[in-house]
């Protein structure tokens, strides 16, 4: 079953690669637009340019606000705005790039990047970065993640924002215990021990177990042992003895400090759990906010960084970032260009993070004074951009990702979980799956 999928995704691939090289001679898009292939050109810098939201809907009103600043400050440049709904927006993409249509800017979130690249639908962003405005702007970790999630060494989005692993926890009940914040994971396992009586329905912790659960377990290896990269040469260090050992604790915790309930909450049945429970802690992403804030109130929780080691190092695994793109095809990317500058400019990525509740690439953005009202949201941010935070990069270029992560092993961490399989042979399992595929994709690219 596993070889098939991964036989399927390169055929499916194959077959765009195909069809851009037979569309390449004629097809012309929609707004002076192509198809995947087509080198497009520089144009006049003005006009009209098209633009792809990959989360139409949601975010439509601050793109439009966003756009119509741009339009004020560049009169001779018109921007046609084109929801797409997130759930949509990939497939959207692989249409396009076949058949013609493409837009001349779009967004394009790390999960896809590396599919819609490798079609040869985005133009490099190296250059142009460097000789922009925003060249020393931009976190540079947030440039790591795009540049690894891409597949390689070149930059095929500029980021916009991201989300950070976030360790919710609960302020009163810490004052009641007389526990310190949860901020190294010496304090956090304390804390998960004491705050538990099960006699009385109390926790320590929420763990994920259902759907979504390895993302978070990953997150929580490397926040422990410290280790930094992904991969050691062509093999992963997911299943080094470290991240065993650390593996092994964390899920340790399962109805021990955790209530048994865990085994199949997803991040919703999760945040509402203990959201509405005596629960200590929950490590979820910022997104959340807004449910606590309007559950608990202010006062009774906050929100930080996952936990560091005891000598305060920071690892923590790169999290989905959204961004701009630049389509190979456009015929005006002089003047899509400047949009994408524009947009994520201090002022103008600072209100679209204020919007979106998220962390903005833009370091000057990063101090704007909504975030020192959003605590969890400038932690974040500080963390994000902090030259001392150190990121393991995800293979979410690996065509097999989303397979290997969701569909083959949830169901194997829930059998960790109750105990059916071993840290070591979940990680070795997980291990062989990522060996195997990172081989195929170097043998492919």
């Amino acid at each position: 079953m596993k070889t098939s999928i991964r036989r399927s995704r390169r055929a499916a691939v194959a077959v765009a690669l195909g069809s851009v090289l037979a569309l390449t001679a004629t097809a012309c898009g929609d707004d002076g637009s192509g198809a995947a292939g087509d080198k497009g050109d520089e144009g006049s810098g003005k006009g009209t340019i098209t633009f792809w939201d990959n989360n139409g809907g949601v975010r439509t009103d601050i793109w439009k606000q966003i756009i119509a600043d741009f339009e004020k400050k560049n009169p001779d440049i018109k921007v046609k705005y084109v929801g797409i709904p997130a759930a949509s927006a990939q497939s959207k993409y692989d249409t396009a790039i076949q058949g013609g249509g493409l837009p001349d800017v779009g967004g394009v979130g790390t999960a896809v990047l590396a599919e819609v690249a490798v079609q040869g639908a985005l133009e490099p962003l190296d250059s142009r970065l460097k000789s922009s405005s925003l060249n020393g702007q931009l976190s540079q970790n947030l440039l790591d993640v795009s540049k690894s999630a891409g597949g390689g060494d070149t930059l095929y989005q500029i980021p916009t924002s991201a989300n950070n692993g976030t360790l919710w926890y609960r302020t009163d009940l810490f004052k009641a215990a007389g526990l310190d914040a949860p901020t190294t994971w010496s304090k956090f396992y304390a804390a998960a021990d004491k705050l538990t009586d099960k006699a009385k329905n109390k926790f320590g912790f929420t763990i994920r177990g259902g759907e979504g659960s390895i993302a978070p377990a990953l997150d929580a290896v490397y926040g422990q042992t410290g280790i930094t990269s992904f991969w050691n040469g062509d093999k992963t260090t997911v299943n080094d003895p470290k991240n065993v050992a650390a593996l092994a604790k964390y899920v340790g915790l399962f109805k021990k400090d955790t209530p048994s309930a865990d085994l199949n909450n997803d991040f919703t049945k999760m945040v509402a759990q203990w959201d509405s429970g005596t629960i200590g802690m929950l490590s979820h992403n910022l997104g959340s906010y807004q449910d606590h804030l309007k559950a608990l109130g202010a006062d009774k929780f906050k929100g930080i960084p996952n936990p560091t080691l005891d000598d305060g190092t920071r690892v923590q695994i790169s999290n989905p970032v959204d961004g701009l793109s630049l389509f190979k095809s456009s015929k005006n990317k002089e003047a899509a260009w400047k949009f994408i500058e524009f947009a994520v400019s201090a002022a103008e990525n600072s209100k679209y993070n204020e919007s979106a509740g998220q962390v903005p690439a833009n370091t000057d953005a990063a101090s704007a004074g909504w975030l020192q009202k959003s605590e969890p949201t400038e932690l974040a941010a500080a963390a994000l951009n902090g030259a001392s935070t150190k990121i393991v990069q995800l293979p979410y270029y690996l065509p097999d990702w989303n397979t290997i992560s969701k569909a083959d092993n949830e169901p194997n961490f829930q059998k960790l979980l109750l105990g059916k399989v071993t840290a070591k042979e979940f990680l070795d399992t997980l291990a062989d799956q990522l060996n195997k595929a990172q081989a195929d994709w170097k043998q492919n690219h």
